[in-house]
Order: C-alpha cells, then structure tokens, then sequence
C-alpha cells in the first residue's frame, strides 16, 4: 500500500501499452487469483464476507414532490429520475454522503452526493452503518454497474426495483471486528477518490476551457458595421433536403450516411468520417451532401439541438436523413457550421423553430437567416478571411472537444486508470458457495 499512499496520481502518469489506463510499473505488480500483493496486506489475513446488500443495509426509498413546490434554485437539490435535480427545495431528507440509485427514467444510475438533498419517490439512498460505508458501497456499485443496469425493465419507462439490486452481494472485510472493516473500507475509498477527485478536476477545467472556447468563437464571428456584409442563406447557397431512412436500413457495408441525431451527438464542426451506413439498395432513392457541404439538423429535442450542423469533409458525397438540409454555398464550410454554434445565431434561430414536443427547423425559415460575409467585393480575400478565423477556432476546438487529444483524452484515461484500480481494490476473495441469504 506505500507506493498508493504518496499522494494523488499524477496527470502525467504513463498509460498502459493496450491503452487501458493501467500505468506501466502497476502492471508489472505481482498479482494471484484474488487482486494484487497490497490488497492482501490491506487485509492482513482478515476474513471477508459476502453479504447480500439488503441484509447489510436498508435501501430507503424517498418521497415525492410536485413540480410546483420546487425551485430553480435552493439549499438542496431534489434527484428524482436523473443524475440531473429535477430542481431545488427548502428542506432535504437524505444526509450528506449518501448512495443513492435512480429507479426510473435513467433507471440504473447511480449516484453519491456529499451534501444533503432530497430524494424523491424514485431513488433509493443507502446510509453508512457500522458494517459499511456509504462511499465504499457506491465504489463498489459503479463496478456492478452492468449488472444492475442488466436488471432495469425495459418498458415506456425503464424501472429498477429494490428487489433487483438489494440481492446484490457485497464484501464485508473483517465482519467480526467492525472498527477494523470500516478502516480498510475507509482506506480503499481514500484511493479511489484520489482518481475521481482529478478526473473533476480535469472535467470542471474542460467545462471552463468550453465556456471560453465558446466566448472567443463568438468574438471571432462578431463584426463591426461595415466590416461585413449579412446575407440570408438563400442568398448565398442553397438547401438540400435528405431522404428519409429507418434503424432496419442501417448495415455494416453500405452507403455512408448521416443521421440528424449524430449531428449534436457525435459529430463536431466537421468531419471526414461518416459513422453509420444503410443499405446500398437504397442509393437511388437518397438525397446526398456532396464534398464541402454542410449537414445541418433540422429536428432536435431542444432548440439548442436543431440547427446544429456539421460540415462534410469526405471526399465523396454522404447519404443524409431528411429531418437535415445540406447546404452548399462557394463559403468556407466549416468557417459556416462555426457560426451556426454563435449566440448570435442561437438568439434568431429560435424565433423560427417550432415548438411542439419535436423542435423543428423548416428550410423557410433557416433560409432567411443572415449569415456574416467578409470582404464580399473580393472573393479571394473573403476565403483567405474565413480560412483564418477557421483556423484559430479548429485549434481551440482540439483542445476542448477532440477525443484523441487535449482534456477529453486525458479524461478518458484517467477514468480508465480509475477503473482499473477500483477492479483491483475491490477485487476481494470469494469462497466458494453461497451468500448469507442464499444468493451467488
């Protein structure tokens, strides 16, 4: 245990060779069949037991509020179908550091709050006692997370019952001396918090990199009166309408293609990739976005979504779904999907964007929309000027949205070394046989 008693994991530390997030002198440690040298002197010859997690705490289940005794803003936050508060109330019922697990709508998750708050009718919360800690249970939860979210009824709204989580067995170290548990529990949640305590170090710096990575865009795509001149989209391109496609369309070897759901969820400002494709049966009948285009989304769940866009920089042309437009104009492409993030944009899209339970963006109204043209009298230089801007904002963007580099990368990898030391730690011996109450 020396060796993870120094401090906190570096940021620098060296992944694994497989790109698993292990460093390299850990997967080296010697290790037998149940977890790694230190775990066993952790446990200094101390017996564990597998309890089923009804018998060694109680699951309580919280009480319901209505949407109109909640705030927008308060003491204490109120988790009732989400990892999101539903919003804020004046009083809470569940301590600080507690567990909790959402039971329906994101049935499965599963949640741990340092601070009071008021869980409703559809979270269970489980306190510390003598034999467990809180903390220790949560860890231990998010690596059975599988297996609770294989448990959730999968209906118009997805449910956890208690009885499907609470014959979960649970490690209890050292039940006879209950002090002694505690503190090996205690010293195995120190660990694993040194790695979720820098992966939201790193999230909350990737979250501020974001806000000012949206602020300099802006500022960028902002110009004085006279410096450019503001067209409608019609005047400057034109709309290509997609051809609709289903889910039993999709196959492995087919025609490239982009779905208007993978534009606010997968895609950024460009990309050169298509993820999914149909089939080619279908090629006569599709509507395409040809090289240099820009996919835009016509149809989202928010207004935030709809008009989202993504310029395509393959070098064929990519099948698109006919809730988007492709929009081809003799504009730089991607200096177009840029400013359709603006606030400035934002702000008009939504007087054109219906507002029934599907937000939707029709090409009448897209189309008037006024998009900035540098330097309109000089053709030449008005793309040099949209290649500049474009190039400013495609570094920034790396730093704060690639997956391959910058924060999201590190991110990923340091949950993954999380989740490898948490495997490890909790990695705890199981005889052969059954729990206390009869459950594998």
């Amino acid at each position: 245990m020396s060796d993870l008693k120094q401090g906190k994991p570096q940021r620098d530390t060296t992944v694994g060779e497989a790109g698993d997030g292990r460093p390299r002198d850990l997967s080296k440690m010697p290790s037998n069949g149940h977890g790694c040298d230190f775990l066993e002197k952790l446990l200094d010859g101390a017996e564990v037991e597998w309890v089923a997690l009804g018998d060694v705490c109680q699951p309580k289940r919280g009480k319901r509020l209505v949407k109109s005794q909640l705030e927008e803003s308060g003491s204490f936050a109120v988790y009732q179908n989400s990892m999101k508060p539903l919003g804020y109330y004046e009083e809470n019922n569940v301590d600080g550091e507690t567990t909790f697990l959402i039971c329906a709508g994101a049935a499965g998750e599963i949640g741990y709050s340092s601070k009071a708050f008021w869980a409703a009718d559809d979270v269970y919360y489980i306190e510390s006692n003598e034999l467990l800690l809180s903390k220790f249970l949560y860890h231990f939860l998010l690596a059975r997370k599988f297996t609770i979210l294989s448990r959730v009824r999968r209906a118009s709204i997805p449910r956890l019952s208690k009885t499907s989580f609470d014959k979960i067995p649970v490690p209890i170290p050292c039940p006879e001396n209950p002090e002694k548990s505690l503190a090996i529990q205690a010293e195995i949640v120190r660990i694993l918090d040194t790695f979720t305590e820098l992966t939201a170090e790193l999230t909350a710096e990737l979250t501020a990199r974001k806000k000012q990575y949206n602020y300099y865009r802006d500022q960028l795509l902002t110009f004085e009166e006279g410096e450019v001149e503001w067209k409608t989209m019609e005047e400057v391109g034109e709309f290509i309408r997609g051809k609709r496609f289903t889910k039993s369309d999709y196959t492995d070897n087919g025609i490239r293609a982009i779905h208007y759901g993978e534009i606010y969820t997968h895609y950024g400002t460009s990309t050169t990739e298509a993820i999914s494709q149909v089939r080619t049966e279908l090629a006569p009948a599709l509507k395409y976005a040809e090289p240099k285009d820009v996919v835009i989304a016509s149809v989202g769940e928010t207004v935030e979504d709809v008009g989202k866009a993504v310029a395509w920089l393959g070098n064929e042309k990519v099948a698109i779904h006919d809730d988007s437009y492709a929009f081809r104009s003799s504009m730089n492409p991607v200096f177009i999907s840029h400013y359709l993030q603006t606030a400035r944009f934002t702000s008009e899209k939504e007087k054109h964007v219906s507002r029934g339970k599907v937000k939707r963006l029709l090409i009448n109204g897209i189309s008037k929309m006024r998009i900035p043209i540098p330097y309109p009298n000089d053709p030449e230089k008005s793309l040099a000027e949209q290649a500049r801007i474009v190039a400013i904002l495609e570094k920034f963007d790396t730093l704060t949205h690639s997956i391959s580099e910058g924060l999201p990368r590190e991110i990923e990898l340091r949950q993954k070394q999380y989740e490898y030391y948490r495997d490890l730690l909790l990695n705890f011996p199981k005889p052969e046989g059954r729990t206390t109450n009869g459950h594998k």
